[in-house]
């Protein structure tokens, strides 16, 4: 070791406080760093476990495959396993109690699919040869049809078919059934006979409206052959980006259909994969600006740890080139120095931040468990990559971090850094200030903001740092909040657990349904579909480009709109009404036909590839739309009465969904529609109950049970509780990188500022010893707050702005919506950059205060 980097130790050691508050500061910033990437690889990890745990594991399908295109599948380079399953079709389930369910569903799996996909058996093993089956409990539980151990099972097995005949109906379908007379068919193919082996729980891929149960046999894998073909499920050595590429070449080479490859995309997200180009490039401008911010944020945390504190290294500095240190020498001197901190911050860092995302997962997994059911939970994930990660930024930001110091320190020449000369040069003009601050502020405000100006290296060193930390905190706010907008259009948006088709004037059910012990929330809605005339200037955005495209042609200037009438409860358009500040008593007035629209809404653009979030009608409140309905049987059109726009909104009663462009939903009173079907001859309303509850498998059998003719239920409560699950889970995500940055911010403010202040004490002892009172040190130390904030935000809020737009614009390759300020964050911040800065100037200055006049004034170093 030469003789400088030993002299740049003994001066790390001289200076312990210095040095501790810049070791500090690196730490801190390494471990924000280490817990970024590594919750990022763990909320990853927890997905793809979940989605494992839910669907199976399996990257990719190839349907209805011969023995040598499976032979080939198998033999491939990138195949780990095959999978091979086979759907048989449907049989009818001989004395089955609940009328919904009348089938039983044949599926055939090989060894390794039993494996790779969540089967959960109950009694008995699963079945070993073709002649085997296990059967779902609730064939028992919910068809009300026993079954033992050992007894055997002769099936009609075939396809069901619509009643016209040129449809085939699939597990997803619900039942064709109408006042209790099937409305399908059942053509047979084969007959099996099967002897049962054991008992399974009801698989988590049979939807809970389907209307059969799932039962399961073996695939031998030997019976494959040109016409007995399979499907073909692929588990990959490696998750790469090329799959896709590689799964369509695979098909080509062997003569499989590009229509017939399915791609796992549910697990594939979370492996980062995607082959929408929209998505690729959405995730990609997002991890490079989220990226950018970390790392400006970690530079800026650990550069002001070095830059802030040149002026006191300067005479060390100085006596080094007074003795012949080049400047080679000198700046080697700096990043030596940087050297040795990051030696002793980075491993701390490292385990800091992982011990931090240990600590929050242990809090918040019995949180997500108990209010969601997630069967995963939360694990830090540590890879060999998010440890490079976080290495290797925390090593590139204090090289950056170290890199203008050391220039700096480099051309100090021995008298200026000896006389302390380059940090402080005045001039009249340089520290020149407005009357008008002396003259409304007082004097205190005035020597403050000369303090400031003769300073002015600190001075921005801290102000560079409050606005880092301003645009960190609104950026990954806007950020997090894009993300789960962006979540939440791309989910279906389903509020509700279940949906109850009701027969027209069926309307004793109601009473008996929403009784039902575990309903927590139920809302009765009438539906009536008309149609309208809109104006070309209040018709959607969308409409008017197919317009002018040619792809869409108005009816003497005027669209036609799907719109479809909503007429709620009393209690509940009530309660909706004050959601959306809506006058109740004008909605249930039958002579004043009004009613809410719901104007904005979201659907997935197939042909951009993107999610887009639109306004259906650009309309007023007053204004009145015309509505005409007409008879599907006889073509017979009636014009109804006009119906006023008595407000508009974006949010929907539970169970509405809105359509797409060219559809409008508007909700109305009961008295209303009663007064709009009384013009119908023969209206056609659909009468549906929408039900939450706390256990929606039981209350799906309780309805069905009923044995009512006129009913059927579409239960969704396993898509809304992903959906939900995916939505909490991302909010955890979300959240805990806000706090992670507002933590961080705050730090990064106390650090500058405190040491800011430590460096100053000479200047303070001197101020006291011309007779500033304590009362003046406190008034000059509020306005450099008030300075300091103030300036800050005149340069963070615009940048911040600026980085938001480039988010926006990111997330633009695969959502549509328009861009919107996050106004309650831009509130926080401004109050919290005050309180922050005040609070951290008091505490530092208090140190201060305590300070001997004569101690401050000899003070050389910290």
């Amino acid at each position: 070791m030469n003789i400088v980097n030993k002299l740049t130790i003994r001066h790390l050691k001289q200076n312990k406080k210095r040095t501790l508050v810049t070791i500090i500061g690196v730490i801190i910033s390494v471990a924000m760093v280490t817990a970024v990437a590594t919750l990022g690889f763990s909320f990853m990890d927890l997905m793809q476990r979940q989605t494992i745990a839910s669907d199976g594991e399996w990257h990719v399908q190839y349907k209805n495959v011969n023995q040598d295109q499976l032979q080939a599948i198998t033999s491939d380079k990138e195949t780990e396993k095959v999978v091979l399953s086979r759907e048989l079709g449907y049989a009818f389930l001989e004395g089955s109690e609940n009328d919904y369910k009348p089938y039983l569903f044949v599926k055939e799996y090989n060894d390794d699919g039993f494996k790779q996909f969540p089967i959960e058996v109950s009694q008995g093993r699963l079945p070993q040869s073709p002649n085997e089956v296990v059967i779902s409990e609730e064939i028992a539980s919910n068809g009300k049809v026993e079954f033992k151990m050992g007894d055997s099972l002769q099936l009609e097995v075939g396809v069901r078919k619509s009643q016209s005949g040129d449809e085939i109906l699939t597990q997803n379908d619900l039942l064709q059934i109408e006042n209790g007379e099937l409305l399908e068919s059942l053509n047979i193919e084969q007959t099996k006979k099967y002897t049962i082996v054991g008992f399974i729980k009801r698989p988590t891929w049979e939807p809970a409206w389907s209307p059969s149960y799932t039962i399961l046999t073996y695939l031998d894998e030997h019976a494959v052959s040109e016409k007995n073909t399979v499907n073909a499920t692929v588990v990959l050595k490696k998750v790469k980006r090329s799959l896709y590429e590689h799964a369509e070449k695979v098909a080509k080479e062997n003569n499989i259909p590009l229509k017939s490859i399915t791609y796992n995309n549910d697990l594939l997200h979370y492996y980062g994969m995607t082959n929408n180009n929209g998505l690729k490039n959405t995730l990609l401008s997002l991890s490079v600006i989220i990226m950018a911010v970390i790392i400006i944020g970690s530079v800026s945390l650990i550069y002001n740890a070095f830059a802030i504190s040149v002026s006191e290294r300067s005479r060390h500095l100085g006596m080094l080139s007074s003795v012949g240190a080049t400047k080679r020498q000198k700046r080697n001197s700096v990043f030596f120095e940087g050297v040795i901190i990051g030696l002793i911050s980075i491993p701390i860092g490292i385990v800091s931040g992982l011990a931090g995302i240990g600590v929050t997962f242990l809090f918040i997994n019995s949180i997500i468990q108990g209010a969601l059911g997630v069967t995963e939970k939360l694990i830090v994930t540590v890879t060999p990559v998010s440890i490079l990660i976080a290495c290797g930024v925390s090593a590139i930001t204090i090289f950056i971090s170290t890199f203008v110091p050391a220039m700096r320190a480099s051309k100090i020449s021995a008298i200026d850094a000896i006389r302390q000369t380059t940090d402080v040069k005045l001039t009249r003009k340089a520290v020149k200030t407005s009357k008008f601050i002396r003259g409304l502020f007082g004097i205190e405000a005035e020597i403050g903001l000369k303090n400031l100006k003769r300073n002015k290296r600190r001075y921005r060193a801290t102000i560079f740092s409050l606005v880092i930390s301003i645009v960190l905190f609104l950026t990954v706010s806007y950020f997090t909040t894009s993300l789960k907008k962006s979540l939440a259009l791309s989910q279906s948006g389903l509020d509700f657990d279940m949906q109850v088709f009701i027969e027209d004037g069926r309307d004793d059910l109601f009473k008996s349904i929403s009784s039902l012990e575990d309903v927590t929330e139920f809302n009765v809605i009438k539906e009536l579909n008309t149609t309208s005339m809109i104006n070309e200037s209040a018709i959607a955005s969308e409409l008017k480009e197919r317009v002018e495209a040619g792809e869409a042609s108005l009816e003497n200037g005027k669209f036609p709109y799907y719109i479809r009438l909503h007429a709620l409860s009393e209690d509940s358009l009530k309660s909706y009404a004050k959601v959306v500040g809506a006058d109740v008593e004008k909605l249930n007035n039958p002579g004043h036909i009004a009613g809410i629209i719901i104007d904005t809404f979201t659907y997935e653009d197939m042909n951009a590839g993107k999610f887009v979030e639109t306004k259906a009608i650009h309309t007023k409140i007053g204004e009145k739309i015309n509505l005409l309905y007409a008879d599907w049987e006889t073509g017979e059109q009636t014009k109804l009465d006009n119906i006023e726009v008595a407000a508009m909104t974006d949010q929907s009663p539970m169970g509405v969904q809105t359509g797409g462009v060219g559809g409008l939903d508007i909700i109305i009173s009961e008295q209303v529609m009663k007064k709009l079907t009384d013009q119908i001859p023969s209206p056609e309303i659909a009468t549906s109950i929408y039900l939450k509850s706390s256990d929606p498998m039981k209350t799906q059998q309780e309805i069905e049970e009923m044995k009512e003719n006129g009913l059927s239920v579409y239960n969704v409560f396993q898509q809304r509780q992903q959906e939900e699950q995916m939505i909490m889970l991302m909010s955890v995500f979300t959240y805990g990188f806000i706090v992670l940055i507002t933590a961080i911010s705050i730090a990064n403010i106390f650090n500058t500022i405190s040491t800011s202040i430590a460096l100053r004490k000479r200047e303070f002892a001197m101020l006291k010893s011309v007779g500033m009172t304590p009362r003046g040190f406190n008034k000059m130390i509020n306005y450099e707050s008030i300075f300091y904030g103030v300036n800050s935000l005149l340069f963070g809020l615009p940048i911040s702005i600026i980085v938001m737009y480039l988010i926006y614009k990111g997330t633009m390759n695969s959502f549509s919506y328009a861009f919107s300020l996050p106004w309650l964050s831009l509130l926080y911040c401004l109050v919290a950059v005050f309180v922050i800065v005040i609070s951290a100037m008091l505490y530092s200055s208090s140190k201060v205060k305590k300070e001997n006049i004569i101690d401050g004034l000899k003070q050389e170093s910290i």
